[in-house]
């Protein structure tokens, strides 16, 4: 038998995941486990297609809870660093060349003391967007380490320091990875989303959150419905490390008007405890996007119902009338 506080540290020393994931390892057996350690690590957490209990929180500490905020992906290692008061910043490291990415830094002070905890320095710099929430870091960041800035071409006017620009349809490598751009204007006029296929790995900036997605500074409804029609489309195990810790205030707004959705109800149940302890609610996966987030459900028939959508309306007309509700909620 072994404790979830051994599980924890074992699991992190043997093969490093997101809190996210830990939150679907964790069984209530007395407070123990009743199977075998070694039944559940895997070399590739995002291969392991268990369904697990959400229970057992206790076990963790908030210590743990830190260490666990590295998730090891295919070639590719993915590590959370909090700024600011509900931003993440995400730490990428390759293993085929070495190459670290920062993507989105809001601040430069945490995450060069993340860099230095691991003994790596930044090659380079991802931004989705230009909002100083996602751009503030990276001059500090440019200085210290010599990294490249990589960023929007429809925006490269407003992303400080940037070296490429990278458009709709775009390939980029990083290290031996390939990264792919998506164009996803909506929330800015030059939004894009970074795709890494062999590592499932999508960073989607704030154009896609777990349970929403961003507001339309810069948009309409048709372009960012249009931006996360790109998305939806992916391999359902892919990985999504949305930009922002908004996910409890959305599964309030989500179950207000998908009550009767049981996956959805049970997804913020298990937000909420999370959040209870401090815990990140991210990385998601993008087949649960697909199964509760509103914002990805314009033409489900019971949203529709209650915001008073037509039945026969358009998809467009149903996103439209979402995001309108979450703006007044």
């Amino acid at each position: 038998m072994i404790s979830p506080t051994a599980f924890a540290s074992s699991t992190h020393r043997l093969c490093p995941i997101s809190t996210c994931y830990l939150q679907r390892t964790l069984f209530r057996s007395s407070g123990h486990f009743s199977v075998p350690l070694s039944h559940y690590l895997t070399n590739k957490v995002s291969h392991t297609r268990v369904q697990w209990k959400q229970a057992g929180m206790k076990g963790v500490s908030a210590a743990a809870e830190q260490n666990l905020s590295v998730t090891e992906l295919p070639n590719m290692s993915v590590q959370r660093v909090p700024c600011l008061s509900d931003n993440y910043v995400w730490l990428l490291h390759e293993s085929g060349m070495g190459k670290t990415a920062v993507v989105d830094p809001s601040e430069a002070a945490p995450v060069i003391k993340a860099l230095d905890e691991r003994g790596l320095k930044a090659d380079y710099i991802l931004n989705t967007h230009h909002h100083s929430d996602h751009t503030g870091g990276n001059l500090e960041l440019k200085q210290a380490y010599g990294a490249t800035i990589v960023g929007p071409a429809a925006d490269k006017d407003r992303i400080p320091g940037i070296d490429i620009s990278l458009k709709d349809g775009d390939t980029w490598k990083f290290g031996q990875l390939e990264m792919r751009v998506f164009d996803t204007p909506g929330h800015t006029r030059g939004h894009i989303t970074l795709y890494f296929p062999e590592a499932e790995a999508l960073f989607p900036g704030d154009t896609l959150f777990a349970l929403g997605c961003g507001r339309l500074f810069e948009g309409t409804p048709k372009q960012m419905w249009t931006s996360l029609s790109k998305l939806t489309p992916l391999p359902h195990n892919t990985w999504v490390f949305c930009a922002h810790e908004y996910t409890q205030s959305n599964a309030k707004f989500a179950v207000a008007i998908d009550k009767d959705n049981a996956k959805l109800q049970e997804r913020k149940r298990l937000i909420d405890e999370q959040r209870s302890r401090g815990m990140a609610t991210v990385p998601s996966l993008l087949s649960e996007e697909l199964d509760t987030n509103p914002f990805l459900r314009p033409h489900d028939q019971a949203i529709r119902a209650a915001l008073g959508v037509a039945q026969d309306a358009s998809d467009v007309e149903g996103f439209a009338a979402i995001r309108k509700a979450k703006d007044n909620f």
